[in-house]
């Protein structure tokens, strides 16, 4: 009798996926895959690069996190936004920046933006979009400054501006009507806090506050929160209202009467406890 030995992979598996079509076929639907939302954007500027995002984590209809931090460390000449699966980002760039790290040490040089996106693009690719990661990366180098846009199976772009997520039809059109070469800081701040507040406004998967990131060549600067897009309302002391307030136009005063009612008397048996 020999005993059959289940050969263990580290990764995704595959090996349902055949299964899965057939039960497919005999009817049995598949689970749904619940719909994330963010709005993630941003923009090269005269002198280097803004990111923004939103800061709301959705799980399905139910907001999990009103003030969720968006914009990850890759490097301090580079972060990256994300938009997708929250542990999916979170251990995406977390790995990146590890592997980056240890590029700077071994070459003892900055790593270039062009290097983090092809590191990136090649791992997503190589889960076939398995991995729940939409980013935009941005970064300055000794070359020129970077805005990628990275999807989650793998394809790229490099672009002036850019932006993703369930927000990004509202962002991206603030971009296409106001964006120029060669932007001021300030002026670059506002559209993208504009283009933010567009997904914030008009998404709902999107919401709460908007952080920025300014990175030049001298350094990256973050700015958490930039501005709160959805102010709370504060409580205005007691809701009361003092007698006389509104007028008594009438007074009616109608006695209750009370009918007595038969009481019926009701016997009470000992319980048997022999």
């Amino acid at each position: 009798m020999m005993e059959v030995v289940d050969n263990s992979y580290p990764g995704f598996q595959f090996s349902n996926f055949a299964r899965n079509e057939n039960l497919v076929a005999k009817g049995f639907p598949m689970p749904n895959s619940r719909k994330t939302g963010t709005t993630i954007a941003g923009i090269v500027f005269k002198d280097g690069v803004v990111l923004g995002a939103d800061t709301r984590a959705t799980e399905g209809d139910i907001i999990a996190d009103k003030n969720c931090s968006k914009i990850h460390y890759l490097q301090p000449n580079m972060y990256c936004c994300g938009a997708g699966t929250a542990a999916d980002l979170e251990m995406t760039t977390q790995l990146m920046a590890s592997q980056l790290e240890l590029h700077r040490l071994n070459t003892g040089r900055q790593v270039p933006v062009v290097a983090a996106n092809r590191m990136l693009k090649q791992m997503l690719f190589r889960y076939q979009g398995y991995i729940g990661a939409a980013l935009v990366l941005g970064g300055v180098d000794k070359h020129d400054s970077h805005i990628y846009s990275i999807h989650p199976h793998g394809s790229t772009d490099r672009l002036p501006y850019t932006t993703m997520g369930s927000g990004s039809l509202a962002a991206m059109s603030v971009f296409e009507s106001r964006w120029k070469p060669n932007m001021e800081l300030e002026e670059a701040k506002q559209l993208v806090r504009d283009a933010i507040a567009g997904g914030v406004f008009n998404d709902l998967g999107s919401g709460s506050n908007i952080d920025l990131c300014i990175i030049t060549k001298d350094g990256a600067t973050m700015i958490r929160p930039y501005d709160v897009a959805n102010v709370k309302g504060q409580r205005q002391g007691k809701y009361e209202y003092k007698r006389g307030t509104t007028e008594v136009l009438s007074t009616t005063v109608r006695p209750i009467q009370i009918v007595a009612e038969t009481v019926k008397k009701v016997t009470v048996e000992e319980m048997d406890t022999a």
